[in-house]
C-alpha cells in the first residue's frame, strides 16, 4: 500500500505505481512482500533497496531465470524501485514505466531510497529515536505509525 494511502489517506493516480512496482519486484525475486513476525527479517523492499546499495542486487534475482532473462531482471528491479519511492512526485507515470520497459536502452534515473524503508540501519540512522533504546533491546518502531482497519458493526 502507498505510505501516502496508508499514512495519510490521499489517493492519487501514483498509488497503483506504487503497487506496481512492488509487484514487479514480488515477481523479479520470487518473495513476497509480506511483514514477519521475526524483528531481524526486513521486508522486500528494504532488502532490495539494501542489496542494491550495496551493488549486490543480482543475488535477489530469482535463480531459475537463464542469464538473458536476468539481465531483464536486473531493469526490472531497477524500474521497480522507481516505483516506490516515498514521494509520489518522484515516481513515473504508467506510460514512462511502459517506455522504460519496452525500450532497453531507455537511460533510467537512479533511484532514492523507497517508502517503507525497515532493517536496522534505519532504526540506528533514525533523529526521531535513541540509539541507546535499540542497543538496550527495547522495541522501536522505525517509522512511528499505527495503521488500523475499521471494521463495520
Amino acid at each position: 500500500m502507498a505510505p501516502e494511502y496508508a499514512i495519510h489517506g490521499r489517493v492519487s493516480p501514483k498509488i497503483d505505481i506504487f503497487s506496481f512496482g512492488v509487484l514487479v519486484l514480488e515477481i523479479v525475486t520470487r518473495r513476497r512482500n509480506s511483514s514477519s513476525d521475526d524483528r531481524d527479517e526486513v521486508n522486500l523492499i528494504s532488502d532490495v533497496w539494501n542489496c542494491w546499495t550495496k551493488g549486490t542486487v543480482s543475488q535477489m534475482i530469482d535463480r531459475s531465470l537463464d542469464e538473458h532473462a536476468r539481465s531483464q531482471a536486473l531493469r526490472c528491479i531497477h524500474i521497480g524501485l522507481m516505483c516506490v519511492q516515498s514521494d509520489p512526485d518522484d515516481r513515473p507515470y504508467i506510460s514512462s514505466v511502459i517506455f522504460m520497459l519496452t525500450r532497453d536502452n531507455t537511460e533510467i534515473q537512479a533511484p532514492a531510497q523507497p517508502a517503507f524503508f525497515f532493517g536496522r540501519e534505519a532504526a540506528l540512522t533514525s533523529p526521531a529515536y535513541d540509539r541507546s533504546d535499540f542497543i538496550l533491546g527495547q522495541d522501536v518502531s522505525v517509522n512511528a505509525v499505527t495503521i488500523t482497519e475499521p471494521y463495520p458493526r
